[in-house]
């Protein structure tokens, strides 16, 4: 057991024992660096929900540069656009399939050599027990929704923290700048270093009754913030229905059908089986908890409370759309924290095995289901193809009963990139990105009205015509889809 969390760090500048780090184990970082890739290579393109609709923004965003379109207009905007500026750069370079790949990329090693950064500072040594498990979360929910502003932000966020955990004035500087970009990324990332930071200097600095008010502070803040946000009205809060249970971080491995909530038991009770283990023998052996296993197991403990507490949608003054999913985006935040537990622990040898073996079934799960949606793509771009230029579409596609990945049909959106405009396109109308639409636009609808009109109960007016159809036609294979040309009265997920 380590003394001190994060005592290699606090020797130097962090970006000092990184290179050192790096120098030191070549060949095993560039080996888990490109194994960590490969989901992002075995398909066509990356299924990750709503990653299609930032790849056909970004394509619209290069068309408003161009004054190649009109009735859109880009914004400058401090936060929830990192992702976007880098695929939209690299698109002007390098095309759009390369784009994609390469931000994606990049973001999946941010997020995992961030968290990994953390964990090691925090717990005093490279957490390589626990990278496997990581390598998992690098895919988890948060990756297969799309939300690739929010989960970049978290990796940022875990660098600087790392950063910061090793004290000095440099090493502040460097964190505060890796900050920045995380709010550039997000806001949700930030906050999670400002809290995070916050916490730890004010810990690492008291000890005895002084850390355990500290705590009791914590829980107030939080218990208190519920209150807030349950009776201010304005804030239309939304209070999930899931057990606390289901916010211990497992969650994230929840995508694609029972199977995987299946496995996420599984990993759950196998994590708590090498904890216990490992705790056993420390207490039988008469070991003190560490420092970095206190405070590891008090961020994960303000984690679970911490999502206890919030909404999993809320609405903010001056925006058009929800500010939602807010919970089932921090249980990343959660996981992370518990595998910064594992990490401080000493587990067992016959832990790794196990390990592997979820998640080796994870990744063949993962693959299986990735090459269907990429499949139902391959046929929307089929159909595309047959569409005249700038052709109006609405992208209407469900994904199966059981799945918690639900933005199957932004994959049909990027079908559209070069070819068509997709009419029900939720980000310009939501104003919480650069790209937003102008009234009485032809290529997207300038109100509210996406989600309506995606999940294909909306019935077309004269005003939305000329309208197309790309929607599911058969109904054993959801891959199957159909085009059509849509009159008024209409559904638009129902043409018939």
């Amino acid at each position: 057991m380590t003394t001190e969390p994060g005592c290699p760090a606090e020797r130097g500048l962090a970006l000092r024992s990184a290179w050192g780090f790096v120098r030191g184990n070549a060949w095993a970082v560039v080996a888990l660096s490109v194994l960590l890739l490969v989901p992002c290579f075995w398909h066509g393109h990356i299924q990750a929900g709503d990653l299609g609709s930032h790849i056909y923004n970004a394509w619209l965003a290069q068309l408003v540069e161009r004054h190649e379109v009109s009735g859109l207009r880009v914004v400058r905007q401090w936060n929830n656009v990192l992702f976007d500026l880098l695929v939209l750069h690299a698109a002007d370079a390098l095309g759009f399939v390369a784009a994609e790949r390469i931000a994606v990329s990049l973001a999946v090693l941010i997020f995992f050599w961030g968290s990994f950064s953390f964990m090691g500072s925090v717990s005093g040594r490279p957490p390589w027990v626990v990278t496997p498990f990581l390598m998992v979360l690098a895919y988890g929910y948060a990756f297969h929704m799309g939300f690739m502003n929010y989960y970049l932000s978290v990796g940022l966020a875990f660098f600087a923290l790392a950063a910061a955990w090793g004290k000095g004035a440099g090493n502040w500087l460097c964190a505060l700048a890796l900050a920045a970009l995380a709010l550039l990324a997000h806001p949700i990332g930030f906050l999670v270093f400002v809290a995070v930071a916050l916490y730890a200097l004010v810990w690492r600095n008291t000890s005895g009754l002084s850390r355990i008010a500290l705590l009791f502070l914590a829980v107030l803040v939080l218990v208190y913030l519920r209150w807030l946000l349950t009776v201010n009205v304005q804030f239309d809060a939304e209070w999930g229905t899931r057990s606390w249970l289901d916010f211990l971080g497992q969650d994230q491995l929840k995508l694609f059908g029972r199977r995987y909530s299946i496995l996420a038991w599984v990993v759950l009770v196998w994590a708590l089986l090498g904890a216990a283990r490992a705790i056993y023998h420390a207490i039988s052996h008469g070991q003190k908890p560490s420092a970095a296993e206190r405070i590891s197991l008090e961020f994960y403990a303000l984690s679970v409370l911490a999502t206890l507490c919030l909404p999993e949608n809320l609405r903010f003054a001056g925006y058009g759309a929800w500010a939602g999913l807010l919970v089932s985006r921090l249980t990343l935040v959660t996981a992370v924290f518990g595998l910064l537990i594992l990490a401080s622990l000493r587990l067992p040898r016959w832990y790794f095995g196990g390990m592997l073996a979820c998640v080796a079934t994870f990744f063949v799960f993962v693959f299986q289901d990735t090459r269907t949606l990429d499949r139902m793509e391959s046929n929307a771009r089929a159909l595309v193809q047959e569409l005249p230029f700038g052709t109006r579409v609405v992208a209407v596609a469900s994904a199966p009963a059981g799945w918690r990945i639900p933005f199957v049909h932004h994959s049909i959106e990027r079908a559209c990139v070069g070819r068509c405009f997709s009419y029900a396109n939720y980000e310009p109308s939501s104003l919480q990105f650069r790209l937003r639409a102008l009234p009485g636009s032809f290529v997207v609808q300038s109100n509210f009205k996406a989600e309506a009109i995606a999940k294909g109960d909306y019935v077309v007016q004269r005003s939305d015509l000329p309208l197309t159809s790309i929607y599911q036609c058969d109904p054993v294979d959801f891959t199957h889809l159909c085009v059509a040309t849509l009159e008024a009265g209409q559904k638009t997920g129902n043409p018939k």
